[in-house]
C-alpha cells in the first residue's frame, strides 16, 4: 500500500475497486484507454466486473482483513457500492492507504439519518424527517404532517428497498413488527407530491477542483430508475439551482470522485432525496453522451488527475435501463435491438444472468429531439429484453 497516488516507480497506478458489480465493470472499461491498472474485490468470481479482469481478489466488503490485504496491492482504493465496513476503511487510511471517497464522505451515503441531519444543519433543503425508534415517534410525526408518511431504513436500502409509504397507523404497526428482529433502524420523512426527479453528478478532486454534468431527469417506477433524460426538461433556472446544490453537497461531504445527488422537484422547490458517493445509474448516459464519462472522471478524480469535459455530445441523450424479463438470454435479440434504435443507439450489457426485474444493462440513445430520442431508446430496450417481438 502506498501513501500517495503517485506510484513509487515509473508505472501507471493501480486502482482497487471494492465491489465487482456493473459500476466496477464500467470503471474497468474506462480505465483501459487511460492505461490505469484495476483490481477488484469480489464476493463471487461470477460477478459482473470479475468476469472481465484477471485481477480479482475474493473477499467480503465487511471483512477487515480482506480489505486490508486488498488495499496493500493498490495505489488507491475506491468503491462500487456503499455496503462497506467504515471502521475497516478508517484502518486502511490510518495505515497510510488512500481510500477515495474516504470513510467520512461515505458515511453520508451509508447513514440516511446522519445525512439528513448534516444537510439540515448546513441549511440545505430536505423534507422534514425524524428518527423513529418507536411507534410513538410515528404518531407524533403524523400529528404534524398527516398521512401518508415515508419510512426508510437508515442504512442499507437502495433501488426501492428499505423504503415504505405508510398510509395509516395499522401499516406502521405492521412495518415495525416486520423489522423487529432484524435490527433495522427506521426514520420517517414527510411525504411530498413529486413533479419530477432530478439528479446531478459532480466529479471532484482531492484539492476541491470539480466538474459538473448537466442536470438530468430520472424516471422512476416502483423505486427503480427506468429512464434518464439529459438534459432535464426543466426551466434553466431550476437546472442551475440543481447543479448548485450538487456542487454544495460535493464540497460539504468532502467528496472525491463522483458524487450523485438525487433531488425532488415539487413545484419550483428542490428537495434533496439521496446522495451516492460513487458512479451512479443516473450517469450511465455519459458513456456515449458526454465528452468524458462519469467513470473516466471518477478514476481521474480519485487519482487526482485533471478532469475531463462534461459537455453533451448531442442535444438530447436518453438512457433506458434493461430490466430482465422471463428470457434466459439476450443474444438472439441484439441484432433486432440495434436495428430498432438505429442510428445513434448504444447497448451496454453487464454480463449478468437474466432474472425478472434485475438490472442487466442499459441502452443509450443520442438525438436532436426528446420525443424521438426517447422513443428510439425505449424501442431498442424493449426489443432487447423481449417485451417487443
Amino acid at each position: 500500500m502506498t501513501s500517495s497516488t503517485t506510484p513509487a516507480t515509473d508505472r501507471f497506478p493501480v486502482v482497487g475497486i471494492i465491489g465487482a458489480g456493473q459500476l466496477a465493470r464500467m470503471m474497468i472499461q474506462a480505465a483501459i484507454p487511460l492505461g490505469i491498472g484495476v483490481r477488484v474485490l469480489a464476493e463471487h468470481a461470477t460477478e459482473s466486473a470479475a468476469l472481465i479482469t484477471p485481477n480479482v481478489d475474493l473477499g467480503s466488503p465487511d471483512d477487515a482483513a480482506a480489505l486490508r490485504d486488498f488495499a496493500s496491492r493498490c495505489d488507491v482504493v475506491t468503491l462500487d457500492h456503499e455496503l462497506v465496513d467504515l471502521d475497516a476503511l478508517v484502518a486502511i487510511e490510518e495505515a497510510g492507504g488512500v481510500v477515495r471517497p474516504g470513510a467520512t464522505t461515505l458515511r453520508y451515503a451509508k447513514d440516511k439519518l446522519y445525512q439528513r441531519s448534516a444537510f439540515q444543519r448546513a441549511g440545505l433543503p430536505v423534507p422534514d424527517f425524524v428518527d423513529a425508534p418507536t411507534l410513538d415517534a410515528v404518531e407524533a410525526f403524523t400529528a404534524r404532517h398527516g398521512w401518508p408518511v415515508v419510512a426508510k431504513s437508515q442504512t442499507g436500502g437502495y433501488d426501492g428497498r428499505g423504503v415504505w409509504v405508510l398510509h395509516d397507523l395499522d401499516e406502521a404497526r405492521a412495518l415495525f413488527a416486520s423489522v423487529a428482529d432484524s435490527n433495522v433502524a427506521l426514520m420517517l420523512e414527510q411525504w411530498v407530491r413529486i413533479d419530477h426527479e432530478i439528479a446531478v453528478l459532480v466529479a471532484r478532486r482531492p484539492g476541491g477542483e470539480f466538474v459538473t454534468y448537466p442536470a438530468v431527469e430520472t424516471v422512476q417506477r416502483d423505486g427503480i430508475c427506468h429512464e434518464v433524460i439529459a438534459p432535464a426538461p426543466i426551466a434553466p433556472e431550476i437546472a442551475a439551482r440543481a447543479r448548485d446544490l450538487g456542487e454544495q453537497i460535493a464540497a460539504l461531504t468532502g467528496a472525491v470522485g463522483i458524487i450523485a445527488t438525487e433531488l425532488f422537484l415539487v413545484g419550483d422547490e428542490l428537495l434533496i432525496n439521496e446522495v451516492a458517493t460513487r458512479p451512479h445509474n443516473s450517469g450511465h448516459f455519459t458513456i456515449d453522451g458526454c465528452a468524458t464519462s462519469q467513470f473516466a472522471n471518477h478514476l481521474r478524480a480519485v487519482l487526482d488527475w485533471p478532469l475531463g469535459s462534461t459537455d453533451l455530445l448531442a442535444p438530447v441523450v436518453v438512457m433506458a435501463n434493461l430490466l430482465g424479463e422471463d428470457h434466459a438470454s439476450l443474444a438472439p435479440r441484439m441484432r433486432h435491438a440495434l436495428l430498432a434504435g438505429a442510428p445513434g443507439v448504444h447497448p451496454h450489457l453487464y454480463g449478468k444472468d437474466v432474472r425478472p426485474g434485475r438490472k442487466i444493462g442499459h441502452v443509450n440513445a443520442l438525438g436532436d429531439t426528446l420525443d424521438e430520442t426517447r422513443a428510439r431508446a425505449a424501442q431498442a430496450a424493449a426489443r432487447l429484453t423481449g417485451r417487443t417481438p
